[in-house]
């Protein structure tokens, strides 16, 4: 396992972060409990969780996890969980308020069993609360010692430049990480979100860095999905009505590619496809999301695996988003760009 700072931070985190919303939903205690051994077994310490996994269960699995392991297991891990969304119906029931996201906090804290939580993410934009408001909420929680670091996940390019101005503005505590979904197959965010982390200094946390199952072959062309995943769940939609953008084809020519690199290289897919993404720019860690304790350990072994440029260069090719010209294609680009040299 390698080490990377989390963002600007001075903090390091395994190169791989455990995910765990399956936790007492897909995955049950006694194996959510087994992948966290492993984990940690094979060098990992990011773990991140939300209140809303499983409607609070997968917080306070880990925490029944922490309290049964010795410290210097759990000194090790770098614990990171996220709040925003409802955890009840009323009104101030959502979002990230100071109301909400106190109440939210501590009750997290609660869950999981520990004073301070290394990295608390608020768990997307809230268009009713000012930016201000939430970044205050934040900064009093590190001043408190309930937090360490403050992280953003799904935000837009310029949600996240406003809240790093507004932090910087007013003095407040700096967001440090963005958690975007980021693949082969979703990497639209390159376009405005990777190039405002890039500047203000934000790691990456990609999840689904599979696409939903996509990217590991469990998909065919003339097999209909079925079971625990995305499309099984909603089997009679078909992949052309799952694909919502229309690139069926764009789709499996990724999957190709990748099962065609994999094969050169003896490994899985998964393992080309966490490759990829774990060596992109700004990425501090990648959450995998394994079921089970085989997968994880798939998972895992892609520590030891890096593509090479010429597989890089056919996977960038193949998984190419396609840009309309402007602003994000050809002819914007071009706008943007500058020849040192100067000329007409």
């Amino acid at each position: 396992m390698e080490y990377r700072t989390l963002g600007s931070t001075g903090c390091a985190v395994s190169e791989l972060a455990l995910g765990t919303m399956t936790f007492g939903h897909e995955t049950d205690e006694a194996g959510a409990h087994a992948q966290l051994d492993r984990f940690v077994e094979a060098g990992g310490t990011l773990v991140d969780t939300a209140d809303v996994y499983t409607a609070g269960a997968s917080e306070e699995i880990i925490g029944r996890w922490l309290a049964s392991r010795p410290a210097d297991v759990t000194d090790r891990v770098v614990l990171a969980t996220k709040g925003r969304f409802p955890m009840a119906a009323d009104p101030n029931g959502a979002g990230l308020s100071r109301r909400h996201l106190r109440r939210a906090l501590d009750a997290s804290l609660r869950r999981l069993g520990v004073e301070t939580v290394d990295l608390y993410q608020v768990h997307s934009w809230d268009p009713l609360t000012p930016v201000e408001e939430t970044l205050r909420f934040l900064d009093d929680a590190v001043r408190q010692g309930k937090v360490h670091y403050v992280g953003l996940s799904n935000f837009t390019g310029w949600q996240v430049q406003k809240a790093v101005d507004v932090a910087d503005f007013r003095g407040l505590a700096r967001p440090v990480t963005l958690q975007p979904q980021y693949s082969l197959l979703a990497r639209e965010i390159e376009w405005e979100i990777v190039p405002a982390c890039v500047s203000e200094g934000l790691g990456l946390l990609p999840w689904s860095p599979l696409g939903g199952g996509w990217l590991t072959g469990k998909y065919r062309r003339d097999a209909r999905p079925a079971g625990a995943t995305r499309l099984g769940e909603n089997p009679e939609r078909g992949v052309e009505a799952y694909d919502r953008r229309g690139r069926v084809e764009r789709t499996w020519a990724v999957v190709d590619e990748v099962r065609a690199v994999a094969e050169e290289r003896g490994v899985s897919m998964a393992q080309v496809a966490l490759a990829w993404v774990r060596d992109r720019p700004a990425v501090s860690s990648v959450i995998l999301g394994a079921r089970t304790l085989a997968q994880l350990d798939d998972n895992l072994a892609v520590t030891g695996l890096r593509l090479s440029e010429e597989e890089r260069a056919r996977l960038d090719k193949v998984s190419d988003p396609g840009a309309a010209d402007y602003p994000y294609g050809g002819p914007g680009i071009e706008q943007r760009s500058r020849d040192v040299a100067g000329g007409r």
